[in-house]
């Protein structure tokens, strides 16, 4: 067993709520349970990390090797996979922290950390700039008829190739289209109206109610919701899944959008209402869909199911392009997270304050 250095001026119900413990006069053990949802192609250095643990990875765990796995460890590291509060109250005592590789950690149940004394850490903002290159990617593809132009030579259709034209396919600039961002003030979203209005795209975003409307410095303009959806050609949500965003783009929201409109999510799947989509693509409410992300899960998300509709929509429609939740999986925003998850687990050595407040479960900014 290793010894601490007790922080004598921390008291426990300080300690609860910053996620400040004691200093570690050697390293700490500290287990990751899924790492190949992170180095799935081995090329991820662990360095930061293994520098300041005696680390123990492995690729996939199952719940119920959870408990086992922590057994003699102080951290314990997890890229979004569920950690409910039976499995936290079960971990041993020398766990006093859960390191989140990512930037989301409504997976792990705060009541039982909390009950257990265990610190909660997380990255946020290591994926803002591959989400923001992955969300202009596809408005470039839908605006070039790549989708199409793929989908029929992937067929044995060459007519494209033949004939050297378009035909009737959507091919067009996007400078001066309007990018409607849904929640559009957020981190990422904020990186791809940059990226957006660098390429000479109108951004109007949709925020609370009580954001106030009109031009901000940054370049977007701050609209009601219902402006947003008559006036975009391009339409992304970038809110958070709750249960007030819940099939937040519905029927309704569909109604209002130009015909030549696209929607794209990369956001969390059950955002939109996927039979309101599906309807409007078949009754010609909008011109088509990109779509990185599905069920309610964030990473791993549960598979696209083989039986989906979407697969049908896939095929039945030339500007649909599904994707399985890669717009955050770029090497550099995968190498980013497991440095900061190292970064952040230094700090917790030294007996530094975790970034997330345990008694409100905010973020500290």
């Amino acid at each position: 067993m290793f010894s601490r250095l007790a922080l004598r001026s921390t008291p426990r119900s300080l300690a609860c709520r910053t996620g400040v413990h004691r200093a570690f006069a050697t390293k700490p053990k500290c287990v990751m349970l899924n790492a190949a949802r992170l180095d799935f192609d081995g090329r991820m250095d662990w360095g930061k990390v293994t520098n300041v643990t005696e680390f123990t990875s492995y690729d996939i765990s199952a719940t119920e090797e959870i408990v086992p796995r922590a057994q003699g460890m102080d951290i314990v590291m997890n890229k979004e996979f569920p950690i409910p509060g039976d499995i936290i109250r079960a971990l041993p005592p020398s766990v006093k922290l859960i390191a989140e590789a990512g930037t989301g950690y409504n997976n792990i149940d705060l009541d039982a950390c909390r009950e257990k004394g265990i610190a909660i850490c997380n990255v946020p903002e290591y994926t803002t700039e591959a989400m923001g290159d992955y969300a202009i990617t596809l408005v470039m593809a839908l605006s070039c008829s790549l989708a199409p132009q793929m989908k029929a030579l992937a067929k044995g259709d060459r007519k494209y190739m033949h004939q050297c034209h378009l035909g009737h396919l959507d091919h067009f600039e996007i400078r001066g289209k309007t990018y409607g961002i849904i929640g559009g003030l957020g981190y990422i979203a904020s990186n791809i109206s940059k990226k957006a209005l660098n390429l000479g795209m109108r951004v109007i975003v949709s925020d609370m109610p009580s954001t106030p409307l009109g031009m901000r410095e940054s370049g977007v303009e701050v609209v009601t919701m219902d402006d947003l959806l008559k006036q975009s050609d391009f339409i992304s949500p970038m809110v958070p899944l709750n249960k007030h965003t819940k099939g937040l783009l519905n029927t309704a929201c569909f109604d209002k959008m130009k015909p030549t409109a696209y929607v794209i999510n990369t956001a969390r799947g059950p955002i939109v209402d996927q039979d309101a989509l599906i309807d409007a693509l078949r009754k010609k409410k909008i011109a088509g869909a990109a779509l990185d992300v599905f069920g309610e899960g964030s990473a791993p998300p549960p598979p696209l199911p083989d039986n989906s509709p979407l697969y049908d929509v896939f095929n039945e429609f030339e500007n649909v392009i599904l994707t399985p939740h890669i717009g955050w999986q770029r090497v550099e925003a995968r190498q980013r997270v497991v440095d900061g998850c190292g970064d952040n687990i230094a700090k917790f050595t030294r007996g530094e304050a975790m970034n997330i407040d345990m008694t409100t479960g905010l973020p500290i900014r």
